[in-house]
């Protein structure tokens, strides 16, 4: 069972979300609730959790303090973000720095379980990626290359992504990181990263009014057509459609 933590200001938030965790059945559950940043620090200083869902606005330490704060405590940390719509700025500041998702409210339970099964298979995946570069003939260099590959993107706005910025992050040939990434996650680095585009893109759609252009740009395509293309391949349905049929369901 995957341990979270709450952390918001508001009482009853708190305790609704906790009923909603509870009634989607998923191998996850909340073992701590904390009124804000401060308090959640002080806590997490003697215990574990596996993840942090925390508001943007809460008195003494708001959300994002809280997230900055959070990197000198704990070496790696995931954070989901609940926000406001009129706070998204927070948010794409809460993802630079780390932040795996984030959810407006009013909450919905699917949008809570897309989520959180999104987060459960990421934790899935990181596992079945580690245990299969243990049984590499030299696991070493290829393990620890691939662990940060994966870590700089995560923590990195998806525009700025590329295969040649990565491969200088970690120190390595882009051809080389190229082989080895298809070597070790049995996929090209190109083919990862565009699934995590798509896949933003999908959630942009779906929680902002933002422009289709600015959508494109904020997952990493300066050309909307070619965002509608490759979203079209991915998911079977343009970008408009989308965004259309989700309104209308």
């Amino acid at each position: 069972m995957k341990r979270i933590l709450l952390v918001d200001d508001e009482r009853w938030v708190r305790t609704a979300l906790k009923w909603t965790i509870n009634k989607l059945n998923l191998p996850v559950e909340v073992v701590q609730e904390c009124e804000n940043g401060l308090q959640a620090l002080e806590w997490l200083k003697e215990n574990q959790v596996d993840l942090i869902m925390t508001d943007v606005r809460m008195p003494i330490m708001d959300g994002m303090t809280f997230v900055k704060e959070l990197a000198n405590v704990k070496e790696k940390q995931d954070v989901i973000v609940i926000s406001v719509h009129d706070e998204f700025q927070f948010v794409q500041q809460a993802l630079r720095s780390g932040v795996m998702d984030y959810l407006l409210k009013p909450i919905e339970e699917e949008d809570l379980r897309a989520s959180l099964e999104k987060w459960l298979q990421m934790e899935e995946a990181g596992k079945q990626i580690k245990t299969a570069l243990s049984t590499a003939s030299n696991p070493a260099v290829p393990s620890t290359t691939i662990e940060q590959v994966l870590e700089y993107i995560r923590k990195t706005p998806l525009n700025e992504v590329t295969l040649h910025d990565t491969a200088q992050k970690v120190h390595v040939n882009p051809s080389y990181l190229s082989q080895l990434f298809k070597q070790q996650l049995n996929k090209k680095f190109i083919d990862y990263l565009t699934e995590l585009r798509i896949e933003e893109g999908k959630h942009l759609l779906l929680h902002t009014t933002l422009r289709m252009s600015e959508i494109a740009d904020r997952v990493g395509y300066g050309d909307v057509a070619y965002f509608s293309n490759n979203f079209k391949k991915m998911t079977g349905c343009t970008p408009s459609e989308f965004r259309k049929s989700a309104k209308e369901a």
